[in-house]
């Protein structure tokens, strides 16, 4: 990665945020916080710089990751936006989701190296 990248990490829970705020910051990104779906699509409505990727966990009360994908992907001003899933489900249960659409899946506990390579794979695209 050539340029530093901005990073959105939403996670309902602190513990999940903060291991991978460790796990990325050696990768020379700029990394930002939301603790809810809600929080999310507020900072893109919001904040004039977009992310260059988003982490999104899939189980968050009131909204989920799946309806935040839904409404990015519906609006046409933040669809491009790649996003990875964070999620303990069963890898098959979200892929066989036909309307989602996300850049890559990160299943939990996250593997460290498993979490730098999705992030690489999905910047170096784009």
């Amino acid at each position: 990665m050539h340029s530093i990248k901005r990073i959105l990490i939403c996670d309902d829970v602190a513990d999940n945020t903060f291991l991978l705020k460790t796990i990325l910051e050696a990768e020379d990104c700029q990394l930002e916080i939301a603790d809810s779906g809600l929080a999310v699509l507020e900072r893109l409505e919001t904040d004039p710089n977009q992310p260059d990727l988003l982490i999104l966990d899939v189980q968050m009360p009131k909204m989920d990751g799946f309806e935040v994908v839904q409404r990015i992907r519906e609006s046409t001003k933040f669809q491009f936006i790649p996003i990875l899933l964070v999620t303990g489900l069963n890898e098959d249960d979200v892929q066989n989701i036909p309307e989602l659409k996300i850049d890559g899946l990160i299943q939990k506990p996250f593997d460290p190296d498993v979490v730098i390579a999705q992030v690489r794979a999905i910047l170096d695209r784009y």
